[in-house]
This record gives structure tokens, C-alpha cells and sequence, in this order.
């Protein structure tokens, strides 16, 4: 709530939006129509949801939301399954939702936001210099 109680939502790129659909909460994604500044859709932070980490060791990858642990007084954490099947956790903090579901809003990088361990970013590597 601001100044005479009216509701608003912050964005990350630090828009405020007054008068906001009452069923955003917070970790919510919306899609904003530029031109209007009105909000098109929002996808709920749940379980099922495609999410890219934005923060921390996995910055970068891709996934879908597992589970969410709530720790009161700390920091509450996400896990989340790339595509590749590998598990990892996270903070809340560096969790974005991109997408519902399988279905992104957004175009992805090269590797899908899939992070490749030692030996297969080396192989990958091998077989681009002998091609």
C-alpha cells in the first residue's frame, strides 16, 4: 500500500504500477503493454513454472520450479529441474519466472540455460575445432 492507501507493485526495471489485478502477489510475473503501461498477463510464482536464475552460482540456467522451502528468518529457497534433468537449489531471490508451464514468454540463449559440466563443455568444445 502507498500514500492513502492505494496498492501498487514494484518491477524489476523499478516501474511502479498503481492499481495493480488484486491476484499479483510478490515473485509474480507480469506482461506489461509498453505503450499503455497496462498490465496484459501474470503468471503465478508455483510449482510447474518455468524459471531462469538471475543471481548466484546458477546464474543463467533454465528450469522448472519443484518445490519451494520456506525458512522463516532466513532465506527461503527454490528448487528447480532443467532440462537436462539435473536438479538444483536456489534462493528465492535469484528465482524470475518466465513462462508457465513448458511454454516461455521469452526467447532463450543458445544452451537453453543448460549448465554442462567439465568434460562435456570441453568435448563440446573438441568437436567445434575438429569441424
Amino acid at each position: 500500500m502507498g500514500p492513502k492507501k492505494v496498492p501498487y507493485i514494484l518491477t524489476h526495471d523499478a516501474r511502479t504500477i498503481r492499481y495493480p489485478d488484486p491476484h499479483i502477489k510478490t515473485n509474480d510475473t507480469i506482461k506489461l503493454d509498453i505503450a499503455t503501461g497496462k498490465i496484459e498477463e501474470h503468471i503465478k510464482f508455483d510449482t510447474g513454472n518455468i524459471v531462469m536464475i538471475t543471481g548466484g552460482h546458477n546464474l543463467g540456467r533454465v528450469g522448472i520450479i519443484q518445490s519451494r522451502e520456506r525458512h522463516p528468518g532466513s532465506f527461503d529457497i527454490v528448487h528447480v529441474k532443467d532440462a537436462s534433468g539435473h536438479t538444483f537449489a536456489t534462493r528465492l531471490a535469484y528465482v524470475f519466472v518466465i513462462g508457465k508451464g513448458q511454454k516461455s514468454w521469452v526467447s532463450l540463449p543458445a544452451g537453453k540455460g543448460i549448465r554442462l559440466s567439465v568434460a562435456e563443455e570441453r568435448d563440446r568444445r573438441l568437436a567445434g575445432k575438429t569441424a
